[in-house]
């Protein structure tokens, strides 16, 4: 199960997640995402809630992240330990800003 809950202040977008991040959630978030990002210059995803992310969760960040190059910043940030150590060892630390 996912839940997203998101705030929009201006060209500013802090995505929040909480619960697991799969196969299955993916499609949810990317929908979101696709749905918001327009305009945005500041992305944020507080990690704070999430307690898993898959591959398909990784590819949802990183299209965000592909996006975001274009048209401003992303920060993931307030993630767990096992979240992060699932960003180094893919390699997708060297590509988010993680706060």
């Amino acid at each position: 199960m996912l839940n997203i809950n998101k705030v929009k202040e201006g060209s500013k977008l802090t995505i929040a997640i909480e619960g697991r991040l799969d196969t299955t959630t993916a499609p949810q978030l990317e929908n979101v995402i696709n749905e918001e990002i327009e305009g945005v210059t500041d992305l944020t995803f507080d990690l704070k809630a999430l307690d898993y992310i898959s591959s398909a969760g990784l590819r949802v960040l990183l299209s965000s992240q592909k996006i975001m190059n274009k048209q401003g910043n992303m920060v993931v940030k307030n993630s767990s330990e096992e979240v992060l150590e699932i960003f180094e060892v893919t390699g997708f630390s060297d590509i988010f800003t993680i706060e």
